[in-house]
């Protein structure tokens, strides 16, 4: 038997070998060094072969709970940084490693279980037969990332499942079980009892020509079966629905295609070679750069949260004051993920309120097929409604999700106190009002914080844990552990009026309302803004948050920062606002919001709103003013917000506006922007656009070198 650092190899029984992979965190990865461990692996056993004629059949598995959970994509960022040719010889050097697994003179069984993902799938698909237990997962998670397979997925998958399913699982970047796995013949068998046993069993029958392995080996290693114009209709139209899905800011799906038509006619050593040249180009791309280091600054977030909660017991019983949309979207949240949530109204029909919400969340996953309908009925039954306070005691924590009014919140925090433990946290979903001022209220206010969640609950990722100047680190603590227990993201904040999402989304409308009074269309603005890449332009986020909402807020922002940020009532969205145009709401704002036939509603501009923001002719501006326009006062509230401590890093900024906000994630976050603007670029328009308070540059801002230096190397992660 040989143990190296990443697997071990021992022989089972006569001529039937096992590798086992074994990394020592625990996790299987496939980095550089267990790469070539495996290849040194390979050559041991070829070398077995030769001498004793001895090898008969390997056996590929894991020692660890998972399969591979992808490359190691820490070494991504160096790598890719390196110039073209040397990322296509890593790959080549890879591909012969993988060339050697798949044709050792034996067969090849692979044992996966639990997660085999990325580089790890590619793998296991140099073994001639896969066999997997049912709870195994099956992915290639790679065009998340702005680039493709590049260990061969492309070639051996295309023509071991065929075109179509191919392209589903590459460019969809989707998980799959087992069952939909042998369903498309990316595995060829289900193990009902012990894995390990089963697969041995695979091994043998296979060597024993009850199995016709080398004929499942040339299956992959041939050109694609396909007349020529059979193959020229499929992946045209593979093409057309994949680039129109993903679109032109994400191409590694559409190149990923385009790759598996170029390669569909070439012998395998051709194909592979072709892949590694494609992969190349996306690997150099700024979008696989930004989506890189979103995937690891994830992995940051996970982490930080992790070792700020890690010596908090999980949060069994949580309670929630307020049963409205936002308060039903809290509780359901929390019920989903096995948490018993108290929901409180002042009356029957706001309860009612709360748990439709809840309801109609959970019939949408069922129907999705996200959710059962036992998961449903068991997540409506952790939801207790109650129109008092007498099982409040009981709480953990409690989640105040009342109407956004200082006194109407001091009164229920004045009422909470008497009902509470001594050592049970309060939470307010307050989106804007400072947590010192609403802890003036409460008994306790080191165990009071924000916890900040976004609308629609269930979808946004993103909740912000406000530190107020007397919340203790152990308040801290359990409420990013619930927010993490609750499946959510946490950037952890100090206190100031917006905190920190919202403090910044403000001067992004601020520079909006600028371009209306100066007179351009709101409808081309919002072209500009989603073509930049936002989900939806700034005219139609008002409408959503509600324009009544967001002059309500604007106030509060401008009468806290009056330097620099505009109050609504001084700006065309007041008169929108004084003829009732709230936005969704009342299905009229910037856009009429009404259902077709099919009870879809698409946004239509408003003629009303139109006809009222009309201000003479105005020339036009070029889209890149827009949305510098747009864009310079966001990012610049962003640098205060970081020299003042509110967000404690550049990463954490930019998680927080990517799944609080939806800012773009193929630019890497609202940090790395200013860093690819550059941050002399962006003061010289600033100092052009001198219209306007709102482009007003931070003073403390000496220093221009660039916001993301490196990518913390300390951070990990896979695909």
């Amino acid at each position: 038997m040989t143990q190296g650092s990443f697997l071990s190899i021992s022989e089972l029984e006569s001529g039937f070998w096992h590798l086992e992979l074994c990394h020592p965190s625990g996790v299987n990865i496939l980095g550089s060094q267990a790469i070539h461990e495996l290849g040194a692996a390979l050559k041991q056993l070829l070398n077995q072969a030769a001498t004793t004629a001895s090898l008969k059949g390997l056996l590929l598995s894991s020692r660890h709970e998972d399969f591979v959970l992808g490359a190691d994509i820490k070494e991504f960022i160096p790598l890719f940084l390196s110039n073209e040719e040397s990322i296509y010889q890593q790959l080549v050097k890879t591909h012969e490693i993988f060339n050697a697994l798949e044709n050792l003179p034996a067969v090849t069984v692979c044992a996966i279980k639990g997660l085999c993902l990325g580089g790890g799938l590619e793998l296991a698909l140099c073994c001639d037969y896969r066999i997997a237990s049912p709870d195994a997962k099956l992915s290639f998670p790679e065009t998340r990332l702005g680039i493709m397979p590049g260990f061969g997925g492309t070639v051996r998958f295309s023509r071991l499942v065929g075109v179509d399913n191919a392209v589903e699982w590459i460019a969809s970047a989707k998980e799959y079980d087992a069952l939909a796995s042998l369903k498309v013949g990316a595995i060829d068998a289900i193990a009902e009892q012990d894995l390990h046993t089963q697969a041995l069993s695979m091994l043998k029958a296979a060597q024993g020509q009850t199995l016709n392995w080398s004929k499942k080996r040339q299956q992959k290693q041939l050109p694609l079966q396909l007349a020529k114009h059979e193959m020229l209709m499929t992946f045209e139209s593979c093409k057309a629905a994949v680039g129109s899905k993903a679109g032109k800011h994400y191409p590694a799906p559409l190149a990923s295609v385009t790759c598996m038509q170029k390669h569909a006619a070439m012998p395998i050593e051709q194909a592979l070679l072709l892949e590694a040249r494609e992969f190349t180009k996306l690997a150099r791309s700024e979008t696989s750069k930004n989506l890189i280091s979103l995937f690891l600054a994830d992995q940051f977030l996970k982490k930080k949260a992790k070792g700020l909660s890690q010596e908090v017991p999980d949060i069994n019983r949580v309670a929630v004051l307020g049963a409205g949309i936002m308060g039903g979207g809290i509780a359901g949240q929390a019920a989903k993920k096995g948490i018993l949530s108290l929901m409180k109204d002042i009356n029957h029909a706001s309860v009612q309120l709360g748990l439709n919400e809840a309801a109609r969340v959970y019939g949408g996953a069922l129907a999705r097929g996200k959710m059962t309908a036992e998961q449903v009925a068991e997540s409506l039954n952790r939801i207790w409604p109650t129109l008092s306070y007498g099982d409040f005691a009981q709480a953990e924590v409690v989640i105040e999700a009342v109407v956004e009014n200082p006194k109407v919140k001091a009164q229920v925090f004045a009422e909470l106190s008497q009902q509470l433990t001594d050592d049970c946290i309060i939470a307010s979903n307050t989106s804007s009002i400072p947590i010192s001022m609403l802890a003036k209220s409460v008994a306790k206010p080191e165990n009071f914080a924000g916890l900040h969640f976004f609308n629609p609950v269930h979808r946004m990722p993103l909740v912000e844990v406000i530190r107020g100047p007397k919340t203790s680190d152990q308040t801290i603590a359990k409420l990013v552990k619930l927010a993490s227990q609750m499946g959510k993201s946490v950037v952890v904040v100090n206190d100031c009026p917006g905190f920190f999402v919202n403090r910044v989304l403000f001067p992004y409308f601020a520079g909006f309302l600028h371009l209306l009074a100066m007179g351009q269309d709101f409808e081309r603005i919002d072209r500009v803004m989603t073509d930049f890449g936002w989900p939806m332009g700034p005219a139609n986020l008002l409408d959503v948050v509600g324009l009544d909402t967001a002059m309500h807020a604007s106030a509060v922002m401008a009468s806290a920062f009056p330097d620099r940020m505009l109050n609504a009532k001084d700006t065309p969205l007041a008169e929108l606002f004084a003829a009732e145009m709230l936005g969704q709401k009342n299905g009229q704002g910037f856009y009429l919001y009404q259902p077709d036939a099919k009870g879809k509603v698409k946004p239509q501009a408003n003629p009303e709103a139109k006809e009222l923001l009309a201000s003479g002719s105005q020339p036009p501006m070029s889209d890149e003013d827009i949305i510098a326009r747009v864009m310079i006062p966001m990012a610049f509230e962003t640098l205060r917000c970081l020299q003042e401590g509110i967000v404690a890093t550049a990463t954490e900024a930019d998680m927080a506006l990517i799944y609080g906000l939806g800012f773009p994630p193929f630019r890497g976050g609202i940090c790395h922007w200013m860093d690819a603007q550059g941050l002399a670029k962006l003061v010289a328009q600033a100092k052009e656009f001198q219209d306007s308070p709102i482009y007003g540059i931070p003073d403390q801002w000496q220093n221009q070198s660039p916001l993301y230096a490196q990518v913390n190397p300390k951070v990990g992660g896979n695909a």
